[in-house]
């Protein structure tokens, strides 16, 4: 049955980029279509009028879309999800930004990760990523809520040089090259798996202790191992059993960290 047409709105968007954090005040919101002046009935381009068809028959109002993908998720995989806040609200956030709800299964948590990395995020510790697509996805404005500096591997000085002299992959490099700066940051790995071994060579050498890992990168080549191997090294971490991940989920998982960051610290 198609559902009435979408009411107008003001500025807001699709706050499928929010997550399910006990403190739903700092979602954060785009420019969504339902922002254009005049709302239903307003021509485009070819002569139709928006919302269009399909958007009446499926659209919904950004509210009624977060609120509604709480009732699934809940509905669905309610009953395997953590018990507990905030690692509840970190697998349900993963589970809603991947849109799978087997990923419920295979979110593994070692060493406290999430109340580490709030504890060095809230100290203004870098959060070093592996590419620039987990960078783009990473919220601006929680980012300088706590002040914390966004770092790339990718384009870390030097990393090239190293990827080229050693035969390893860029992000590989920009590990390496970044190794002074890794001791308390928070680390996330989105994409290369090549990236997160390198950083675990570090970590198991002594030589960096990173403040807490969220380890999800992607793919049929390394990604399992690398992520196997995470579980077993001495740093708080996050990860999703298997070849599964990518710099969505990533992006997602900081989000969530640096919302919970960016709310006032329990000792103050």
């Amino acid at each position: 049955t198609p559902r009435p047409p979408l009411p107008v709105r003001g500025r807001g968007g699709d706050t499928r980029d929010s997550d399910f954090s006990p403190s739903p005040a700092h979602r954060e919101r785009g420019s969504g279509g339902e922002g254009l002046p005049g709302g239903e009935g307003l021509p485009t381009p070819g002569g139709e009028s928006l919302p269009g068809p399909l958007l009446r028959a499926y659209g919904l109002p950004p509210d009624e879309i977060e609120r509604l993908s709480r009732q699934r998720i809940d509905t669905q995989v309610g009953a395997r999800l953590p018990a507990q806040q905030p690692e509840r609200g970190l697998v349900a956030r993963l589970v809603y930004a991947a849109g799978d709800p087997a990923l419920a299964d295979l979110v593994r948590l070692t060493g406290d990760p999430i109340q580490a990395s709030l504890d060095a995020l809230r100290d203004g510790a870098p959060l070093i990523v592996d590419v620039g697509m987990v960078a783009a996805g990473i919220s601006k404005p929680l980012l300088a809520t706590p002040g914390c500096e966004l770092i790339v591997a990718l384009h870390a000085a030097g990393a090239e040089s190293l990827a080229r002299s050693h035969g390893i992959t860029r992000s590989a490099g920009g590990i390496l090259a970044l190794a002074d700066r890794l001791d308390g940051a928070v680390v996330v790995i989105g994409n290369a798996p090549t990236a997160l071994l390198a950083l675990l060579d570090l970590v198991n050498a002594g030589s960096v202790t990173p403040a807490a890992i969220v380890g999800l990168p992607v793919g049929f080549v390394a990604a399992e191992e690398s992520k196997a191997a995470l579980l077993q090294a001495c740093v708080p971490s996050v990860t999703i059993a298997g070849t599964r991940g990518g710099s969505g989920l990533a992006a997602a998982a900081a989000n969530y960290l640096l919302r919970l960051a960016s709310e006032a610290s329990p000792s103050t």
